[in-house]
């Protein structure tokens, strides 16, 4: 018989793991302060990247190996979605470019990725008439670093079906409901205390009161529609100020991003970094130029004082926090270790604790 489960947290990291849960044969109950139909958490703003060698050039180790093995098993996982995955993974590599002007940042990169022993089949640098190969769309520049066994994911369909699954499943799914506290005692809500074999806190920022550290990095992305630009896979472009990604997602739509604001304000994106982001997209292909804008986002990234992941267990109780820019890279990973320290396989978790 299953463990009765409680979760305090609706977003990408809860979802997940209340999905795997349940496939497991628990009982689950998910506890949201928002409305899950209008969940507008940094999981629905991010651009979905899982890109472990790209964070390996500016991240602790730790996170490009949680990243490597939360790669391997996105596809595994998604495969038992309804229609499969292929409508929500696509994995065809991630491009690394840089101007002529500022090729050494290009150097430098796949300098510290030799320096941090990226092992040497999982990236490639490209001439010229490779990388149009790939990506014709990059015909102005000379050069691409190809990290090929990166990914990302079409999160905003995601999302809603890891709901429809975990309903589908059984589990209970209780939104306009925010958890106060969560301990080895249970759960504090206003409407009273939630008692369960497990708690397992997912809140991100909504725990800050409780962890000593926690705190809220502001990131700002665009939309917009292009029919006449073209990319297969998510684009880096690496510059000495900001680093600007671009990832296609359906419906020839793109999000764009790059700005990590130490800011807790969550009001509209800024002149300034809609100005720069606009300028650094059309450098990459004028055509952009006459892209729309569909609009703009602001978040909130939970992250630790040293950005890396926290994930701390005691008896019939877990807090899993701080996933930072890397909410996709390490769910699956992080998930993986509540499961076992659930279910009595691992008596700790062994990530950041």
């Amino acid at each position: 018989m299953g463990l009765d489960i409680a979760i305090a947290g609706g977003g990408l990291l809860g979802r997940l793991t209340a999905w795997r849960l349940l496939k497991a044969g628990h009982k689950v109950r998910l506890y949201e302060a928002a409305c899950f139909k209008r969940y507008c958490g940094a999981a629905a703003t991010a651009a979905g990247m899982v890109s472990p060698l790209a964070e390996l050039v500016d991240s602790d180790r730790a996170i490009y190996e949680l990243g490597t093995q939360s790669l391997a098993l996105w596809p595994q996982w998604l495969s038992e979605m309804p229609g499969g995955m292929h409508s929500l993974f696509v994995q065809r590599g991630s491009m690394i470019v840089a101007h002529p002007q500022d090729s050494s940042e290009l150097q430098q990169f796949a300098s510290k990725l030799h320096y941090h022993q990226a092992p040497e089949e999982t990236f490639e640098l490209l001439a010229p008439a490779q990388l149009q190969q790939l990506e014709p769309a990059l015909e102005r520049f000379a050069q691409g670093i190809l990290l090929k066994p990166e990914a990302h994911i079409n999160n905003r369909s995601l999302l809603p079906l890891l709901l429809t699954e975990i309903q589908r499943l059984g589990g209970i799914c209780v939104d306009q409901c925010a958890v106060s506290a969560v301990g080895e005692q249970g759960m504090e809500t206003a409407q009273g205390r939630i008692s369960a074999d497990w708690h397992i806190d997912c809140r991100g920022l909504g725990a800050k009161q409780e962890l000593a550290g926690l705190r809220g990095v502001r990131g700002e992305v665009m939309w917009v529609s292009s029919s006449e630009v073209k990319l297969s896979r998510p684009v880096r472009l690496l510059h000495p100020r900001y680093k600007l990604y671009v990832v296609p997602k359906p419906n020839q739509q793109f999000i764009v991003g790059a700005t990590e604001i130490e800011s807790e304000d969550l009001s509209a994106i800024s002149l300034q970094s809609q100005l720069e982001l606009s300028s650094a997209l059309y450098s990459l292909h004028p055509a952009f130029a006459e892209a729309r804008v569909l609009g703009s986002d602001v978040n909130l990234r939970p992250a630790m004082m040293d950005n890396q992941p926290c994930l701390h267990c005691a008896q019939g109780y877990i807090r899993a926090n701080g996933l930072y820019r890397h909410g996709y890279l390490l769910a699956p990973a992080m998930v993986e270790r509540i499961q076992a320290v659930v279910e009595g396989r691992a008596v700790s978790a062994e990530v950041f604790p």
